[in-house]
């Protein structure tokens, strides 16, 4: 707690002792009170206690520790790509993918001062890049910091009418700032994806549609990624997500992180996901769950 700036200390306070109270109700987020994560906690499960941690690995050990029942973390966003170290974070987590909630994501800027005034905006770096036109335009600096709600409480303790920040409009009733801008995102159909994380999960049901989340490792041969993949196609399931990373240094071999429409316990999955080992170092499933938003 004493990572966040001063204002959000006492806020942050309360809602540890809440999350304590009830563990089996909380629910691990990254960032400030205020911060698109608390938002989609409160939307997500209305009833959870929601459970402030600093960073990614924190949110996620509050789960491993058994302080919070589950975590509600970003993967991706429509504007600006995957979420900087998930890909890293999950599989090395332990936890499993339990469910995915959608969240619709809208700025403001708000600061201590007027709009004119304003040289820098602070904000977590995914909320620089979607907002990056709104801020080029008006000659502002994008200065990066590890939340958005953080930033707004960092701007009421710098007190300087020439730094604001970029976060949530809720944020700015939180932490007693002045709405300067709205609608800052560079696109209006701007969504994030997050993924319910918890210690294990539940069988996902086996009416309706499921996603099935999983990483792989493929063989260092030519036309390794080709081979694997096939079994998708010549089987009908709907892959629709494919990243790659790299793992280490040794640049020897990539690692993906795939989305499939379908669980594995039906036969065209089975099938695929089995040709897929057979050309793959590894392979494991990082969770099956309930599909929250129609693909394709």
């Amino acid at each position: 707690m004493n990572r966040y700036p001063a204002p959000a200390q006492p806020i942050v306070a309360d809602m540890e002792k809440a999350a304590h109270a009830a563990p089996q109700q909380a629910v691990a987020f990254q960032g400030a009170p205020g911060a698109n994560s608390h938002i989609a906690v409160l939307q997500d499960q209305p009833d959870a206690r929601p459970l402030p941690c600093f960073s990614f690995e924190d949110a996620i050990d509050a789960v491993r520790d058994g302080r919070a029942a589950s975590a509600l973390i970003p993967i991706e966003n429509s504007l600006h790509g995957r979420v900087a170290d998930i890909h890293f974070l999950l599989p090395e987590s332990g936890l499993v993918i339990t469910g995915e909630f959608f969240l619709p994501i809208r700025y403001a800027l708000m600061g201590t001062g007027p709009l004119a005034g304003v040289k820098q905006a602070i904000s977590h770096p995914q909320a620089l890049g979607q907002c990056r036109k709104w801020l080029r335009d008006r000659g502002i600096e994008p200065v990066a910091y590890p939340d958005t709600a953080g930033a707004a409480a960092r701007v009421v303790e710098l007190n300087d009418p020439e730094i604001a920040a970029i976060a949530p409009p809720g944020a700015a009733q939180i932490y007693g700032l002045n709405i300067l801008a709205e609608a800052l995102e560079d696109s209006s159909d701007n969504m994030t994806r997050f993924v319910r994380l918890s210690r294990s999960g539940a069988p996902a049901p086996n009416e309706g549609a499921v996603m099935t989340s999983f990483i792989f490792e493929v063989k260092n041969v030519p036309a390794a990624l080709y081979k694997a993949l096939g079994g998708f196609a010549t089987n009908g399931v709907n892959m629709t997500k494919l990243e790659s990373y790299q793992r280490g240094a040794s640049f020897a071999a990539t690692t993906f992180f795939a989305d499939i429409v379908g669980h594995p316990d039906e036969p065209a999955v089975a099938r695929a996901l089995e040709e897929l080992s057979f050309y793959s170092r590894s392979l494991r499933v990082l969770g099956t769950y309930p599909q929250a938003r129609a693909r394709g």
